[in-house]
């Protein structure tokens, strides 16, 4: 995660009104309000992504053994961001093993699973590879009152919702065929033999 300028100022006055409490001004707390907003918007689109690159890895799998390079791409990322491998996965390189990256994969995908079974049995948690997400900020020490309401920004965050969604058998566009359909060949031309006599 990276931060602008203006959010590091903004974090960096947050940090030290935490370590040495003193009233903020009413803009201060809403650059703090904005700056945890904008944080929770990264986590989640952390958590979309994620949850994107899971799914296309069991696409992937499923595809096996047509996908092999993009399911062994696929799968390299995802251990690379934290993804403890599933008995699929194994079953799947077990198949596969004849390859040297699948191989290599292979070995380090039982390394991690016995870490985790192991952990599990143990009764520790498994770490979670994506933060779970947190509650709203809602007040910090020498902002705002409690008696006051905090003002809303009276433009909308979020954009405008489309004017009607497609209905569940409404085809939104068309297909590349129907918009370009396919040439017709040109009938062949009669027989020599035909053409004199008419």
């Amino acid at each position: 995660m990276a931060f602008s300028a203006d959010e590091l100022r903004v974090l960096r006055r947050a940090l030290a009104n935490a370590l040495h409490p003193t009233p903020l001004p009413e803009e201060d707390v809403q650059d703090c309000l904005r700056l945890a907003g904008s944080v929770d918007e990264v986590v989640s689109e952390a958590g979309r992504l994620r949850a994107f690159l899971l799914a296309d890895l069991a696409r992937y799998r499923e595809a096996l053994p047509g996908s092999l390079s993009g399911y062994l791409e696929l799968l390299q990322d995802a251990l690379a961001a934290g993804y403890d491998p599933r008995p699929d996965d194994l079953a799947a390189l077990r198949a596969l093993r004849a390859g040297p990256v699948a191989a290599a994969l292979l070995e380090r995908c039982q390394v991690l699973a016995e870490r985790s079974v192991r952990a599990r049995l143990a009764g520790r948690a498994v770490p979670m590879t994506t933060p779970a997400p947190r509650g709203r900020l809602l007040a910090l020490r020498g902002g705002l009152s409690a008696a006051k309401e905090p003002e809303r920004p009276r433009t909308p965050s979020r954009p405008a919702e489309p004017a009607r969604p497609p209905a569940p058998g409404e085809r939104p566009m068309p297909k590349p065929s129907e918009v370009f359909p396919p040439r017709r060949r040109p009938a062949p031309a009669p027989p020599a033999e035909e053409r004199a006599v008419s």
